[in-house]
């Protein structure tokens, strides 16, 4: 398992119906592709890629903010209890290979920020528009990098 890509999922934590569709199908080519899954672990974006995943084979892990397991989404299956809030971020982007940013707000930009610094491949969906990031149109595009 070492010699696979682990790939970031990283988004707001309320996701509209159009962004959550899109996170999904995000999270479902990451386990097409053999990939494993790495998020934050709760709702919105993380929530929905993390199910595209699941529904599809794939292995997936939070990062979880708080002191509890029980804070994952249901499509965890490697819940890590940090207590760490957005501290954790920086666990997650060291952790990926490349990150796929999706939507998201001001923790979204920090784990954007904490990638872009360590060196690692960022893809945007609906995102920030930043130097760094490879703004991704059509969510298939997201099969050349992984």
């Amino acid at each position: 398992m070492k010699n696979k890509k682990i790939i970031a999922v990283i988004g707001g934590n309320v996701a509209t119906t159009e962004i959550y569709e899109k996170a999904y199908q995000v999270g479902k080519i990451i386990a097409e592709k053999d990939c494993i899954f790495i998020c934050g672990g709760l709702g919105g974006v993380m929530e929905a890629a993390s199910k595209g995943a699941k529904d599809n084979n794939g292995l997936t892990i939070g990062i979880l903010p708080g002191t509890s397991k029980q804070d994952a989404n249901p499509y965890i299956d490697i819940p890590i209890v940090t207590a760490m809030s957005n501290a954790r971020n920086v666990i997650i982007a060291r952790t990926c290979d490349i990150a796929i940013a999706i939507d998201g707000k001001y923790g979204t930009l920090s784990e954007i920020a904490y990638c872009l610094n360590f060196g690692k491949t960022v893809l945007g969906i609906d995102t920030y528009q930043i130097e760094g990031i490879i703004e991704i149109e059509d969510v298939e595009e997201i099969r050349n990098f992984l």
